[in-house]
């Protein structure tokens, strides 16, 4: 295996590799670990139709950048010599890679793959995907354009009717959890005001499609 040391790494389990107390024996190794629902759902191929082994995608947070072989040898201790397989670093970001524990990533929305329900997902050791997101400029850009995209295009007009929104159909915008909105959202409050305003004051007046199509308040 290469190398390059890091601090985020994914790897696969199968159920029949792995003891019956594997989750409290991961726990054990004292480090954040995110671990999808059971893929007992995902096919080969669309051709043949036919399932893979089921498995387990784990997310392991490392304290301090170390290896894949270093995470590996760390999970065979715990698990079993065959327990683990293809531990690989986070090349994409978390976020991306935590989607995808249930199928809800863009690549895997992209290749149809089934969705399995989030709230399977198991979280040992307080991992939170929220402490691993980082944001650049063009994200946080991209953020703010899509927020305000929901608000106009959904006719939000509060705080309140899009947090209900995110909250029901973030994971289709591929939007993070709202502790993470809120912290972009914080320095364009003016922004985001103006837009819930004139949401508002287009219930108020009761103005239509056809009417916003005309420039007209009616």
């Amino acid at each position: 295996m290469a190398k390059d040391k890091a601090r985020y790494f994914t790897f696969l389990i199968y159920p029949e590799s792995i003891p019956a107390d594997w989750e409290m024996k991961l726990e054990l190794i004292g480090v954040p670990m995110a671990i999808s629902p059971l893929h007992d759902k995902d096919l080969s191929s669309l051709e043949d139709q036919k399932f893979k082994k089921a498995h387990y995608h784990v997310i392991y947070v490392a304290r301090n950048p170390v290896t894949a072989e270093s995470v590996r040898l760390k999970i065979k201790r715990s698990l079993g010599e065959k327990s683990v397989a293809l531990v690989q670093i986070v090349i994409q970001s978390l976020d991306n890679m935590y989607l995808y524990l249930t199928h809800e990533s863009k690549d895997a929305i992209a290749k149809n793959k089934y969705k399995y329900n989030r709230k399977d997902i198991k979280l040992i050791n307080n991992f939170d995907i929220d402490r691993y997101i980082t944001l650049d400029v063009e994200d946080k850009d991209d953020m703010l354009n899509e927020v305000c995209d929901m608000i106009d295009e959904h006719d939000l007009a509060n705080m309140r009717e899009l947090r209900r929104f995110i909250k029901e159909h973030g994971s289709k915008y591929n939007l993070p959890s709202m502790k993470i909105i809120n912290s972009v959202l914080r320095s364009h409050t003016g922004l985001i005001r103006l837009y819930f305003d004139a949401v508002y004051q287009e219930r108020r007046y009761g103005l239509t499609d056809a009417s916003k199509d005309n420039g007209n308040i009616k």
